[in-house]
């Protein structure tokens, strides 16, 4: 089984989170797919976002606050 990092962007609301996670590649038809540590760790940090609490979701890696652009 190979793995690969790979860097994951997490939209929630007015936020973006840039993770790293692992990918796993095996010889089945379901790869590349994610450790089930890594499935929890975005399923909270998605949580994390949906609530506004910055702090915790910085935990998990960079985020972005998203705002838009006036333009003509």
């Amino acid at each position: 089984m190979m793995r690969r990092k790979k860097t994951k962007y997490i939209h929630e609301g007015r936020y973006v989170a840039e993770v790293e996670v692992e990918l796993m590649e095996g010889e089945g038809g379901w790869s590349p797919y994610l450790s089930v540590d890594d499935a929890y760790r975005l399923d909270d940090l998605r949580d994390a976002l949906r609530e506004g609490d910055l702090r915790l979701a910085a935990r998990y890696g960079r985020i972005y606050e998203l705002r838009p652009v006036a333009h003509r």
